[in-house]
């Protein structure tokens, strides 16, 4: 896979943000237009992460949650669930095959007005350590001249580490059967004040079987929305959700660091995926699935991408909803 598809899937999940970057002007619409594909945006999408369908659910919560946010969705207690199963990408068209990541969104809400959405990618880390970094490695790669990625590269090995994942992961038959990642680091507050810093993770209870290259490219194009719908009719599909805390000295504004293996977990309750219905004219359509909102006891932390995130995908939003005639509102459509 070439470092263009690694930007692909980079991009589609974390785009910068509104603010400057010296010496050149900087603002979400230009980050959003770069990561346009050769061929330009599918009018009426989302400008990345186009293929995809939607779910709907509830999260369960064990109570568990409640030591360390005061947020009620994590109080005992049963929470309907929006969301989206994707891949990265602007081609809607992309067989499934060709997808190095795929993606899991979510929005809880609660009684009292709580909102939590959050894109989520299967990685288990990121590209590029910050927004600024982000951005000269996607305008690297996009040079004409060879020496301008090999020098960014060069200085930043963080980020041939992701290629080396994104080339190189083992992939499952499922959507189902995969682990999703926060990657960005969020701030939880306690009944007491306590402010921890943790990111979460959803966890499959269906055990995963992986496919060798050659199963892969031989499964039909659009094998993982034919699975998950096929699996979600005949029971419904969990995961558990499991907040990860982080320790003194541990990066929380680097989503390129994993953290160890010992840190504190939490499993705060299970998401259930209960209905899959064709994106076309499905609840999760029109959702914008920012990661900035969130309720009350979580908030954003020294990690620089959920703001930066949340300016491209609301230009990315209110660009596919400027071109809703343009959308195909057929079940084919649907899966886009």
């Amino acid at each position: 896979m070439g470092i263009a598809a690694v930007v692909t899937i980079a991009g589609a999940a974390f785009a910068y943000t509104a603010g400057w970057l010296s010496p050149h002007r900087l603002t979400p619409q230009k980050f959003v237009a770069a990561l346009a594909p050769p061929k330009g945006p599918a009018l009426g999408h989302r400008r990345n992460h186009v293929i995809g369908i939607c779910y709907t659910g509830t999260f369960t919560a064990n109570g568990a949650g409640s030591a360390l946010s005061t947020a009620q969705v994590f109080r005992s207690g049963q929470y309907p669930v929006v969301g989206r199963f994707n891949l990265p990408g602007g081609d809607p068209h992309m067989p499934d095959a060709l997808a190095q990541a795929r993606g899991f969104s979510f929005r809880i809400t609660t009684p009292d007005g709580g909102d939590w959405r959050s894109a989520m990618l299967d990685a288990p880390f990121f590209a590029a350590s910050s927004p600024e970094n982000f951005y000269k490695f996607i305008t690297a790669a996009a040079s004409k001249n060879p020496n301008d990625i090999k020098t960014y590269l060069g200085a930043h090995p963080e980020t041939l580490s992701f290629i080396g994942w994104a080339k190189g992961h083992p992939r499952t038959e499922s959507w189902a059967e995969d682990r999703f990642n926060s990657l960005n680091s969020f701030v939880f507050t306690d009944g007491s004040g306590t402010k921890r810093t943790g990111r979460w993770s959803l966890v499959p209870s269906a055990p995963a079987v992986t496919l060798t290259p050659d199963e892969l490219k031989a499964r039909d194009p659009n094998f993982l929305l034919q699975d998950i719908t096929q699996r979600v009719a005949a029971a419904p599909q969990h995961w558990d959700l499991i907040l990860t805390i982080a320790n003194p000295g541990d990066s929380t504004s680097d989503p390129t660091k994993a953290w160890p293996v010992d840190r504190q977990t939490i499993k705060a309750g299970m998401l259930t995926v209960s209905q899959i219905e064709d994106e076309a004219n499905g609840p999760c359509r029109d959702v914008n699935f920012d990661p900035a909102v969130l309720p009350a006891g979580i908030a954003t932390s020294d990690d620089g991408f959920p703001a930066a995130r949340s300016a491209a995908y609301r230009v990315s939003f209110d660009k596919r909803i400027a071109e809703a005639k343009s959308y195909p509102h057929t079940t084919a459509g649907g899966q886009q």
